[in-house]
């Protein structure tokens, strides 16, 4: 079976300008779950599984994506596997904590809970975490805008998912109660752009249109943010919790 593919082709730039989560995320998962091994699933380039490695001893950290795997951070207690959410290769019952950031919109639902269940140990913690739009207020935030309705024709539809809260994604086990947690970055205006071109609707759009709307969105928000000076990013996290 297949996956949708929309990231290996920019790997190196989403390790560089993804945002890295907070680390009371970290702790709200970490003080939920049962001590011991957490699967970090749809790692990406491991912005969530080297913070896990804080909280657990052994951190599992799977992505279909090879190339995404090529670019992850290394961390002693991290261990990276190429494989998918729905055939992970993990042994039943063996996960504490089964956590996919920014990743299961873009999972088989039925064959990942199935899957999901059968690695995750009794009352072990299920999380599906994720970020939409970035806040940022002022010209940049319009120009921001702007784009927004520009790509929007080549989100994937998956991006429903993100947009509304996860909430058609049933976990079929108790629910946990979730804290209100944001993420946030302080960065510089090159590292905003980076990230706003790790966007599956950017590739996308760019693969149709060449470079063109990218480079225009890139203009306008310089000059509405000159010279080197960060700012504050903030995005508000959609979390939901259950217990296996």
């Amino acid at each position: 079976m297949t996956f949708a593919d929309h990231f290996s082709t920019i790997a190196a730039r989403y390790a560089t300008y993804r945002p890295h989560y907070p680390r009371a995320l970290i702790d709200a998962l970490a003080d939920r779950a049962p001590p011991g091994v957490a699967w970090d699933i749809g790692c990406g380039s491991g912005q969530l599984s080297v913070a896990l490695a804080a909280r657990f001893f052994r951190v599992i950290a799977t992505d279909p994506a090879q190339a995404q795997l090529d670019a992850a951070a290394l961390h002693p207690c991290v261990e990276y596997r190429c494989a998918r959410a729905e055939a992970s290769g993990l042994p039943d019952a063996s996960i504490d904590l089964a956590v996919a950031a920014q990743a299961a919109h873009w999972f088989d639902w039925p064959r990942f809970v199935a899957e999901v269940g059968r690695v995750a140990r009794p009352c072990a913690l299920i999380a599906l975490v994720s970020y939409g739009n970035l806040d940022l207020d002022g010209a940049v935030g319009a120009e921001l805008a702007r784009y927004r309705d520009v790509v929007a024709p080549y989100w994937p539809p998956e991006r429903v998912h993100v947009d509304n809260g996860y909430r058609d994604l049933v976990l079929p086990w108790p629910a946990v109660e979730a804290p209100a947690i944001d993420m946030t970055a302080t960065w510089t205006r090159d590292e905003l752009l980076g990230y706003i071109q790790t966007w599956s609707a950017t590739v996308k759009l760019v693969a149709r249109e060449g470079r063109a709307p990218v480079i225009e969105m890139c203009e306008r928000v310089a000059a509405a943010w000159p010279g080197d000076e960060t700012r504050t990013i903030r995005w508000p996290l959609t979390i939901r919790l259950a217990r296996r």
